[in-house]
């Protein structure tokens, strides 16, 4: 069994951008993926001023009844979770 990986060709495949921070109008951190997500349903997360008012928006739309298959808005509402909660927790 070959353990050699051509290194160059797994780097290139892989997506860096998508997981980028991007600073928004308040401050807030985002990645490139969380904007697209939030920007397909409607979220309008630049008047958002703290991440927690995000997934606030985000829940509201997750309640609705008539609404589908929101698998990556409930991901990126858990992963927004997780980043508010380490970052505004008292350590």
């Amino acid at each position: 069994m070959n353990n050699e990986f051509d290194i160059e060709n797994l780097v290139s495949k892989m997506d860096f951008k998508s997981l980028a921070f991007v600073e928004c109008k308040s401050g807030i951190l985002l990645t490139n993926m969380e904007i697209n997500v939030l920007k397909r349903y409607g979220i309008d997360y630049e008047k958002c001023k703290s991440l927690k008012e995000i997934i606030y928006c985000v829940e509201e739309i997750l309640n609705e009844d008539n609404i589908g298959d929101v698998e990556d808005l409930e991901n990126v509402s858990a992963t927004i979770a997780e980043r508010d909660y380490y970052q505004n927790t008292n350590k």
